[in-house]
């Protein structure tokens, strides 16, 4: 196969998808690893792509997100694979931070801890609360209008009110080297303290998350649980030696 060809076939993916892992292409255009890498780098150099850690993003793809209704239809059964498994950490009596986004959101069926306190930045989230007539506290600030979270610095002020048992997140990125990740610095500042004030921290992230690195930092793997439907064989050992895991 000719580069050009190459070059074209990796932009058409890019396109299509945003973000494009390495063995993905590796499989897809029956080449080595050092071929596509080498073209990478050329196309990266051509300011065609951006390279990420395993792969490679469009030009500031790092800080795209998508919002509720396009994530609601993703990964569906993983979801609530690890939704259940992540409800199944709650005790009776807790006071929980349930961070804003559509796998926490699925966690709200599957909860079936009794008295429970529930502090979130989710608008679904607290309507879903609600209907289960589980006590609810939402943090007053900005609302993202395409993820339904609120953030912000009221919303980082209202949060100091509170301590957690539990909190549980979720993230756009789960790497060994650069921790968990999302695109947004706000919504990350967010997520940040609600894991400096909780007594424990459970992050949500399906498959797919693994070996992606996006925009704003959120913590190390260490410094919190990781709950997965299932983790990629190339991953399983350089993730299990920072973190505890519960896989479905």
């Amino acid at each position: 196969m000719l580069t050009e060809e190459r070059y074209n076939l990796i932009l058409e993916r890019l396109q299509e998808q945003g973000i494009v892992k390495l063995q993905e292409l590796v499989d897809w255009i029956g080449v080595s690893e050092s071929t596509i890498r080498r073209d990478l780098g050329d196309l990266e150099g051509k300011r065609l792509l951006k390279r990420i850690h395993g792969g490679a993003s469009l030009p500031g793809e790092k800080s795209k997100e998508q919002g509720m209704e396009e994530k609601t239809f993703k990964n569906v059964q993983e979801k609530a694979l690890i939704a259940r498994l992540a409800a199944g950490q709650l005790k009776d009596g807790e006071c929980i931070y349930l961070d804003a986004g559509t796998t926490t959101l699925a966690m709200i069926s599957f909860i079936e801890a009794k008295d429970i306190t529930v502090v979130t930045n989710g608008l679904s989230h607290v309507e879903a609360l609600v209907s289960k007539q589980i006590r609810s506290y939402l943090l007053g600030g900005m609302m993202k209008t395409h993820t339904k979270a609120v953030i912000g610095s009221i919303a980082l002020q209202n949060i100091e009110n509170f301590r957690f048992d539990k909190c549980f997140l979720g993230t756009n990125g789960v790497d060994p080297s650069m921790g968990y990740t999302t695109p947004d610095p706000e919504e990350a500042i967010i997520k940040r303290r609600a894991h400096e004030l909780s007594g424990q921290t459970f992050v949500l992230a399906d498959a797919s998350k693994f070996g992606e690195v996006t925009f704003a930092k959120l913590f190390e793997l260490e410094e919190a649980v990781l709950i997965t439907d299932r983790m990629p064989e190339q991953w399983r050992q350089p993730v299990t030696q920072k973190t505890n895991i519960i896989e479905g």
